[in-house]
């Protein structure tokens, strides 16, 4: 199934989608082709933000696109590596069955799953700035998130 297909199907039913992508079989370049993708869109998701804080601020938007396209493509991919490690140390306690790469694909999953709501996240912050209409955005960002990421392990738990 295609990866649209599946991200829409992700909003009916995280668990599933999940299970359906572990049945493909342990592969890590997949796993991190998602993560990728999903902290390269975060990054474009953050231009306007950017472009808005640039222009009310007078600093140079070269220099902030710079910093945020360092911290999302090197950075935070290596901090989804360890979160991933420390729910699957979680989920082993608690008697979990999945594996290391189950967990980091549900974590990824759910990022990338969850990338239309932080593009009109980033599409807020950058038009209409702080605001009630930005924190509901972001709020229910993190909620979809928790939501798919919490089914998405679950699933993996499950299925091992």
């Amino acid at each position: 199934m295609a990866i649209s297909r599946n991200i829409a199907a992700t909003y009916r039913g995280p668990g599933r989608v999940v299970s359906r992508l572990m049945t493909m079989g342990p592969r890590e370049d997949r796993a991190l082709a998602y993560l990728m993708g999903a902290c390269a869109l975060i990054f474009v998701a953050q231009l306007p933000r950017l472009a808005r804080e640039a222009h009310l601020s007078g600093e140079d938007l070269n220099m902030l696109m710079g910093a945020t396209l360092m911290a999302w493509i090197f950075i935070a991919p290596l901090m989804f590596y360890c979160i991933a490690l420390l729910a699957r140390v979680v989920a082993r306690l608690f008697g979990g069955k999945g594996t290391g790469y189950g967990a980091r694909l549900a974590l990824f999953w759910a990022l990338l799953a969850s990338t239309p709501l932080l593009l009109l996240h980033g599409l807020v912050a950058g038009f209409i700035g702080p605001g009630i209409q930005l924190q509901l955005v972001g709020l229910l960002w993190c909620g979809c998130f928790v939501w798919f990421w919490v089914s998405g392990t679950l699933a993996q738990e499950r299925a091992a």
